[in-house]
């Protein structure tokens, strides 16, 4: 069990931002998080549980540990004539999970594909894409509650689930480290093409009568064509939320912009591409030296390297307040800043 002193955390984090840790520590099961927690080095001080660190801008160094979470495992659980139970450790890189299950024929996650980050982040942000979101499959998951060591179990209804958000990011927010994740899946799919461009994708494609692994590759053909590879220009995928307003906004927004891109979003309410907010407010491919927006894809911010995460931070209250002063929309963060 190696506990390193004084640890750079620019290779843990997709945005490369330089940061430094007082210390970190792997672990790959509860009993080594615990055996962490009770060392004389670590005992008493801060901590931060790290998983593929796609979600997070560090703003500064972190006093206290980094311990990063390396459960492995993928395993059917339990299944039926129509479904399959997948547990999967939430070290697992999330992708390599989508790819396992694509190639089992095991289907509802697939529109999920390329998502950076592993799997224990997918149910603290209920990650989506593509119509699907992780709550649409979600069985259960099992967490590691810091303050007794016990490991307990939370169905559906206890994730709290909400739009790229769960009871880990409010009112459980760093009180357990989750360890496994359950999900139920689907032998015999019924696909999702309707969002985005998946459906043209796979027209392109020469693809009439798609699989899950139809889907699953025009997903990933449509990501790489818009969204920047973190091994190659660090980011942390969608900055900002799409926001819900009401629909007497998105009218005003309409009278003056024919183009705006809304969607139902329940009673009264629209729910708002922030990117096209983002890109009509002028931002997109802007850049500030050593970071900017992206330039196919406003809602990503990007690190051209060098950068800092103090300014990623300026750049994207710059953005904010500019959205709001040109068409009166609150945009929120979806990054966890730390």
């Amino acid at each position: 069990m190696q506990i390193l002193r004084d640890a750079e955390l620019q290779p843990f984090n997709t945005f490369g931002i330089a940061a430094r840790a007082e210390r970190l520590a792997r672990f790959n099961s509860a009993d080594q998080l615990r055996a962490l927690l009770a060392s004389p080095e670590l005992v008493g001080m801060p901590h931060l549980i790290l998983g593929g660190g796609s979600n997070v801008l560090f703003t500064h160094d972190v006093a206290g540990a980094v311990l990063l979470n390396e459960v492995p495992g993928i395993e059917v659980v339990k299944e039926d004539l129509d479904h399959v139970w997948v547990r999967a450790g939430a070290g697992v890189v999330w992708h390599d999970l989508v790819e396992h299950c694509v190639a089992h024929g095991w289907g509802g996650i697939e529109n999920l594909s390329l998502i950076p980050g592993k799997v224990g982040a997918a149910p603290m942000q209920n990650i989506g894409a593509y119509g699907v979101e992780i709550k649409d499959t979600f069985d259960s998951l099992e967490a590691f509650r810091i303050t007794s060591g016990e490991v307990v179990t939370f169905d559906r209804e206890a994730c709290r689930f909400g739009y790229r958000e769960s009871i880990f990011k409010r009112e459980a927010k760093g009180l357990y480290a989750i360890l496994h994740v359950t999900f139920k899946l689907s032998k015999y799919p019924a696909l999702n093409t309707s969002y985005g461009n998946i459906r043209d994708e796979l027209e392109r494609m020469g693809i009439n009568d798609p699989t899950i692994k139809d889907v699953s590759a025009a997903v990933i053909a449509i990501r790489r064509s818009k969204l920047p590879d973190p091994a190659v220009l660090g980011n942390a995928g969608s900055f900002f939320k799409n926001p819900v307003v009401p629909n007497t906004l998105v009218d005003g927004i309409r009278s003056d912009h024919p183009d705006v891109v809304a969607y139902p979003a329940g009673p009264g309410q629209s729910k708002l591409a922030a990117g096209w907010l983002i890109e009509k407010a002028g931002w997109k491919g802007r850049r500030l030296g050593d970071h900017g927006v992206h330039d196919r894809q406003a809602l990503v911010l990007v690190n051209h390297g060098g950068a800092t995460g103090a300014a990623i931070l300026e750049l994207s209250e710059q953005v904010l307040r500019s959205v709001h002063e040109r068409f009166g929309v609150e945009l929120e963060r979806e990054v966890n800043i730390l």
